[in-house]
């Protein structure tokens, strides 16, 4: 196959550069113009693609090497970009920062593989020509690095023709216009990075000044153009075949929203008919269902609800106990658990059961625990894979539990670190790692036959 897509990357020299604000304010621009555009992600980050979603109303995408190979990338960019007029991908982290002290599976080698223009937000406070020394370093650090031009974020009118002067003068980059400071327009974080899209109440609002904002000083004209130039990339298709009906239900709502659009899509072309519901808010389980998807989120935020939703983790745990196929992550995983210990400095320490499905508890810690990318290798047999197949992951979380799991091996890339990881058997999958079914199509395809054994048993 081959993409024509009018593409660009918007990347930066490192986090908390304002990629995320730029990016949604372009995306927003560019559908004010009447534009159909397409939205994509670097890396495994879920957070990023929600907003990128609630501008565009069109699901954004991941694209990680690590976890999906090359050819994955290219074929999910592909098809999702197919009806756009244009296609905007957000970096991660700092252009070249990869894996370990490379620059593997970093937001430079992606836009190698898909032949994409990249513009870096740059924040030039504090700097005068320097900025032209640190573009130019960014640009010549490795060949053809792709970057063709730059949006300068948090400066003024008076202040960006400066800049442009200095930057155009000193360098071949071309400067595509600026964001001003916009104090009513930031967003919100906490441990895992932003607040979702769905915690901002007044977000459209947002979305619309960013929007507005952008008509007025960012080029659009001259980004559509450079995104025009993009050479034809080309993929070959995998091979996502129909297994059979049946119905998978997803915890889908404020606690549990952190899932890869592709494993939907996934598990949809395969045949299940993805139904989601409300761990917090349903009294039980969608009816006739043959498996069980629980993603990540912010579980310990709503420990109290999810703890007083009895009947919920009653009809959970005696579904899971019967041998319902069961695949969870991270957030899903803490809520499936005995229970949350949570430490608070004004209320002191409190427990809440959960489900009761898997032994242990879970509870909040002060430090990212065994974070990164990893190869996950099953020691044994389970619901989703033989003992010895493996997959890439990801892990990135501040809690801790008192039973990770030993089913799998979770090796680091490029290092000798390793550890024990995921509770799985014949009808569970389930611990802190993340994974896309794009970087193995077997998980996902024993995932679906064991849901339909399950169904036709009943």
């Amino acid at each position: 196959m081959i993409s024509n897509a009018p593409r660009i990357m918007i990347s930066a020299a490192g986090s908390n550069n304002g990629k995320t604000t730029v990016t949604s304010a372009i995306l927003k621009a560019f559908a004010m113009e009447g534009k159909r555009v397409a939205a994509f992600k670097a890396g495994p980050d879920y957070i990023d693609p929600m907003f990128h979603t609630r501008v565009i109303k069109v699901s954004s995408r991941n694209l990680d090497k690590f976890m999906m190979g090359e050819n994955n990338c290219k074929y999910v960019f592909g098809r999702s970009s197919r009806s756009a007029d244009i296609s905007v991908i957000e970096g991660v982290m700092g252009y070249y920062d990869g894996i370990g002290t490379s620059t593997l599976c970093s937001s430079y080698e992606l836009a190698l593989s898909l032949d994409c223009p990249v513009v870096l937000v740059i924040n030039p406070k504090g700097m005068a020509a320097s900025v032209g020394a640190l573009i130019e370093g960014f640009k010549s650090f490795r060949v053809n690095s792709n970057i063709r031009g730059v949006i300068l974020n948090g400066v003024s009118e008076a202040m960006y023709a400066y800049y442009k002067k200095i930057i155009e003068l000193n360098t071949d980059v071309k400067v595509y216009g600026y964001m001003p400071e916009l104090s009513d327009c930031r967003l919100e974080s906490r441990h895992l990075g932003l607040v979702t899209a769905g915690e901002i109440g007044n977000l459209e609002a947002i979305i619309d000044k960013l929007g507005e904002q952008a008509l007025k000083t960012i080029d659009l004209k001259g980004l559509y153009l450079l995104s025009a130039g993009a050479s034809p990339m080309e993929y070959d298709e995998p091979d996502i075949g129909y297994i059979g009906r049946t119905k998978i239900a997803v915890a889908y709502d404020r606690a549990f929203c952190f899932y890869y659009e592709d494993n939907l899509d996934i598990l949809s072309e395969m045949g299940a008919e993805i139904i989601k519901f409300s761990p917090l808010n349903d009294e039980k389980l969608p009816e006739d269902i043959g498996g069980l998807y629980f993603g990540g989120g912010y579980p310990e935020l709503y420990a109290e609800e999810l703890s007083k939703n009895k009947t919920m983790l009653e009809d959970i745990r005696s579904k899971i106990t019967g041998g319902i196929p069961t695949f969870a992550e991270c957030g899903g995983y803490m809520y499936l658990m005995d229970g949350f210990i949570d430490k608070n400095e004004n209320t002191g320490c409190m427990y809440h059961s959960l489900v009761g499905a898997i032994e242990g508890n879970s509870q909040m810690t002060g430090s990212l625990k065994r974070f990164g990318y990893i190869t996950l290798i099953s020691q044994k047999d389970n619901l989703m894979c033989k003992a010895g197949e493996e997959i890439n992951g990801h892990e990135f979380h501040y809690s801790d539990s008192s039973n990770t799991g030993d089913a799998f091996l979770a090796v680091k890339p490029e290092s000798d670190r390793s550890w024990k990881a995921i509770i799985a058997d014949d009808t569970k999958f389930v611990g802190y790692p993340h994974i896309n079914f794009m970087g193995n199509l077997k998980f996902a395809e024993n995932f679906i036959r064991k849901s339909i054994e399950y169904s036709d048993g009943r």
